[in-house]
């Protein structure tokens, strides 16, 4: 709890980690008698929704750049004992569902998302391997996440392999849309609401389908908000189109999705006007469900 509230401070400050708080991370990750999933939840930062709950006016943008810093600099302060952690946390032998391996798979795991964090060209070979020769969902699934987050050039042709190893998998597949649709704006790579745009021409998308549309358009409206909340309005509008064209085919699902602009209010200009906008749009459509209809009226305070 201490340390989540060291993190959340310097981040809303805008902030790097001081070398004290690098040191004190340095001795909880190699303390031999701490549990690995201890370490693993100490070392897990505040997630920007939760940062965006202790402002009194949210910019996405710059929330979502201060905590990637802050990520960074501690993936990179303590990349050899995130490599070493990688090495250690192993669980060789056959696949074992007890806590104490699950614990050292998501320390391994997170040791892993953070030396991508840390340089993602040197370090993509290792997921790429542990993708490969992963005998358990939990280690393939966190090897492509990483390499789908960091934007690396391996992703595509795991995602590929991913989607033709479980296409008859409809909930794992599910999780591969997902992942997609919730990946954080990359460098110099196609837009995230680009990749959400051709996911939902996939020949395995259909917006009929209740888990389709939440693991490709509610992942990206309401569990991507870097991705989200651009400052040109883009991410918005295509939330007022989606609400508009599934209201009529599942109203409960758009009213759902209709809720993710509900603190309108709370974020700085220009994302504010954008939302306002948004949700006037869709208020003005005629044939709204009553689900839907609620949702905007209440959020539009009419």
């Amino acid at each position: 709890e201490a340390g989540q509230k060291l993190a959340l401070q310097m981040i809303l400050g805008n902030r790097l980690p001081d070398k004290a708080l690098i040191e004190a991370y340095r001795t909880l990750l190699t303390d031999p008698d701490l549990d690995p999933a201890f370490k693993e939840l100490a070392l897990t930062l505040p997630a920007e929704t939760y940062l965006y709950e202790q402002c009194a006016s949210v910019d996405p943008q710059q929330i979502y750049a201060a905590r990637r810093a802050f990520r960074h600099a501690i993936a990179s302060e303590l990349r050899i004992e995130w490599a070493a952690l990688y090495q250690q946390m192993q669980t060789p032998g056959s696949f074992n569902p007890d806590a104490a391996s699950a614990g050292k798979r998501a320390l391994k795991n997170l040791a892993l998302s953070m030396l991508l964090e840390a340089d993602p060209l040197i370090w993509s070979p290792m997921a790429v391997n542990q993708y490969q020769n992963a005998d358990n969902m939990t280690d393939r699934y966190a090897a492509l996440a990483g390499l789908v987050i960091h934007g690396s050039k391996s992703a595509a042709a795991c995602l590929e392999d991913f989607y033709t190893r479980f296409a008859d998998d409809a909930l794992v597949i599910d999780k591969w849309f997902a992942l997609q649709s919730s990946r954080p704006p990359v460098a110099n790579a196609e837009s995230t609401l680009d990749v959400v745009k051709r996911l939902r021409e996939h020949e395995a998308f259909k917006m009929n389908n209740p888990n389709r549309v939440r693991s490709v358009i509610h992942a990206f409206c309401m569990n991507n908000p870097a991705s989200f909340h651009q400052s040109d309005g883009s991410g918005y509008a295509f939330w007022a189109e989606s609400v508009l064209a599934l209201d009529p085919i599942n109203p409960q699902v758009a009213a759902r999705l209709a809720r993710g602009l509900d603190r309108w209010r709370h974020f700085a200009k220009p994302y504010q006007d954008h939302m306002l906008a948004a949700l006037k749009k869709v208020d003005a459509c005629e044939t709204l469900s009553p689900d839907v209809k609620e949702v905007v009226s209440k959020a539009l305070g009419n």
